[in-house]
């Protein structure tokens, strides 16, 4: 097992980490309904109320915060993990907000996509023309499960644009150093699936049968579900893995797979941060906490973030 360093405990299923330059830690609680910051003492400080289900998080060119809200879980408890179950029975829609870090302010974004709703919106990276990438994983109800997709939207609420549909259940999203590619992780499939980026909220699909219209990165066997991703500086995809609680690094080149396991099934997120970016902080969110770990590359610096 790794070792970590526990910075706080207590977070109401925790998701969405951002390493902020003073050395806070931005995120969501799920479960609480809130953007929360997280002070490099173990302070859990309420920065915004959102309601819903605040689930990823990234800094926009304009300084704020960008939410997915998938619209809120009913919760349950399981050996002494929390998860989410279903849609929540005060479902309140799927979008994507915006959060005033000074005032807590939350602006809706966008909630619908050429005359249909968002579903659960899932995770969200900033690329460098002011643009974002982000998922709709869908909800899940006691009979049925809908398809999600990968959209893409301008941060100043002009655009929004189904780039790839459908997928099933699409969660962690990012993109690679050069910006020309494109990562997802399913999360019932557990498939990482990559696309080359051709223009702005363009990519190469591919004919059928190629999976999700790109290409097969990972599809490890064995039970485990995966859920968000960072990448780091050299290009791997780090991405949180359910179940087979821990963190699944896939090589883009040799398409090497690798895990490292963490103390809790429901291992939802990394990020990158410190000085030179080789610390890696993850949100155990069945246990609900957020530890960190040296990491042996420096992650990659995320656009707009001044870290």
């Amino acid at each position: 097992m790794t070792e970590l360093t526990e910075i706080v405990r207590g977070l109401q299923f925790p998701e969405g980490p951002i390493a902020m330059p003073d050395g806070s830690i931005l995120l969501v609680e799920i479960e609480r309904q809130t953007l929360s910051r997280v002070t490099a003492d173990g302070r859990i400080d309420v920065v915004a109320e959102t309601g819903g289900g605040p689930n990823g998080a990234a800094i926009g060119p304009d300084g704020k915060c960008y939410i997915c809200n998938n619209g809120g879980f009913e919760w349950g408890t399981f050996d002494g993990i929390r998860r989410p179950t279903r849609q929540a029975d005060d479902y309140s829609g799927g979008r994507i907000e915006r959060v005033d870090l000074d005032s807590g302010k939350v602006e809706m974004l966008y909630d619908a996509c050429d005359g249909h709703r968002l579903r659960g919106p899932n995770d969200i990276v900033f690329d460098n023309h002011g643009g974002f990438w982000f998922t709709d994983l869908g909800k899940g109800r006691d009979r049925d499960l809908d398809r999600g997709g990968i959209y893409y939207a301008k941060a100043d609420g002009s655009l929004i644009r189904e780039v790839i549909y459908p997928l099933m259940t699409p969660n962690g999203v990012g993109l690679s150093p050069d910006g020309r590619r494109l990562y997802a992780a399913e999360t019932e499939t557990g498939r990482v699936l990559a696309w080359d980026i051709i223009g702005d909220g363009e990519v190469d699909l591919k004919p059928w049968p190629a999976p999700g219209f790109g290409h097969l990165m990972a599809s490890p066997a064995g039970y485990q579900r995966y859920d968000s991703l960072a990448v780091d500086s050299t290009g791997n995809v780090c991405v949180a893995t359910l179940i087979n609680g821990g963190i699944t690094v896939v090589e883009p080149e040799t398409l090497a797979v690798t895990h490292l396991p963490m103390p809790d099934p429901m291992t939802t997120n990394i990020c990158f941060g410190g000085s030179d970016l080789t610390t890696a902080y993850i949100t155990l969110s069945g246990t609900g906490r957020l530890v960190s770990m040296p990491w042996p590359r420096p992650g990659l610096k995320l656009n707009y973030l001044n870290t």
